[in-house]
């Protein structure tokens, strides 16, 4: 409901690049690998990534992408708004088709729906990207 493919996998991009925050450029492939993310389309997101100010490249033999800062600055909502962008909260967060919503905008259950989009994006916003590496690394254990 609240997390695409795209979002998934930037996430998991964003968690590979924060273990391995300060060790330099991380390749491509290597985040590919280690996410278990189809090279093509973690190129694409990475590069989507460029423009949020979170992740940069580096060219070269030795490039590859690195956090623009520190794991425990970044939180999931930052992440998914940059994406996504900001929820229109005049509209219903349920609807996938708003331009066709077979309710013509009188749904009974846009105040709910408007509720848990605010609910969860609350959890994103206090969850951070460091708190997703530590989670992982206790599940690892």
């Amino acid at each position: 409901m609240f997390l695409t493919q795209r979002n998934q996998y930037a996430l998991r991009a964003i968690v590979e690049l924060a273990k391995r925050f300060g060790s330099g450029p991380v390749k491509v492939s290597e985040i590919a690998t280690a996410q278990a993310i189809p090279r093509r389309f973690l190129e694409v997101i990475l590069g989507q990534l460029k423009g949020s100010g979170l992740v940069a490249a580096k060219r070269g033999y030795h490039g590859g992408y690195i956090l623009l800062r520190e794991p425990e600055d970044i939180t999931v909502g930052n992440v998914i708004r940059f994406l996504q962008g900001e929820p229109d909260h005049k509209d219903c967060q349920n609807c996938v088709f708003k331009l066709q919503c077979p309710t013509d905008r009188d749904c009974a259950f846009a105040s709910l729906w408007n509720r848990v989009n605010e609910a969860v994006f609350g959890i994103f916003d206090e969850t951070t990207i460091q708190d997703l590496v530590e989670d992982g690394r206790m599940v690892e254990s």
